[in-house]
């Protein structure tokens, strides 16, 4: 019998050879946030839990340093004031603690990445709403089946798994070949 370790580690290299069908996707959605960044827009990030920490974690490889040294570009996660985060669930609702982060911060010509292991995060959902409202441009970085948020983002990315690790591994090779994308786009890196 082999080991956690082992099975894990199959499980994952059987998902990532089959990411190359992402491609494309990935290609126009790197060219599309550059773009945004480029005409001075900003991107937002929303998750929740692992999403959360990658959500976290893309927008400081914008306005941190991803491959070389370069300027800062204008990355923002939702997820990260817990003064923000806490009031709106507690005058609101938990549903809307990214939606009116999002209606607060954002202007058209920015984008929103939504980050989503089933795709049918509510409080996701209602940010991807508000944004698209207000003419945010909006990226789900989903699973499985890409959920609610699949259809309702104007693009979107599914990672065609149903275990939520293997999901979030895929989703930060994604995320960083985004921040790698935007900076070739810009002539920022590399």
């Amino acid at each position: 019998m082999s080991s956690l370790f082992l099975r894990n580690l199959d499980e994952h290299l059987q998902l990532m050879q089959i990411l190359g069908a992402l491609d494309a996707q990935v290609l126009a959605s790197g060219r599309r946030l550059a773009s945004v960044l480029g005409a001075g827009g900003k991107i937002m990030f929303c998750g929740n839990g692992g999403s959360a920490a990658d959500s976290q974690h893309l927008a400081s490889e914008l306005t941190g340093r991803f491959i070389k040294d370069r300027r800062p570009l204008a990355g923002l996660a939702l997820t990260v004031d817990s003064s923000a985060l806490t009031c709106i669930a507690n005058d609101y609702s938990f549903d809307d603690v990214f939606s009116r982060q999002v209606q607060g911060l954002g202007r058209a010509g920015d984008a929103l990445i939504g980050i989503s292991t089933s795709g049918n995060s509510t409080n996701v959902l209602r940010a991807v709403e508000a944004a698209k409202a207000m003419g945010i441009h909006t990226l789900g970085l989903l699973g499985r089946d890409g959920g609610k948020l699949g259809a309702l983002c104007d693009d979107s990315i599914v990672v065609p798994h149903t275990v939520t690790a293997r999901i979030q591994e895929a989703h930060l090779l994604i995320g960083h070949t985004l921040c790698g994308l935007i900076e070739a786009e810009m002539g920022l890196g590399q």
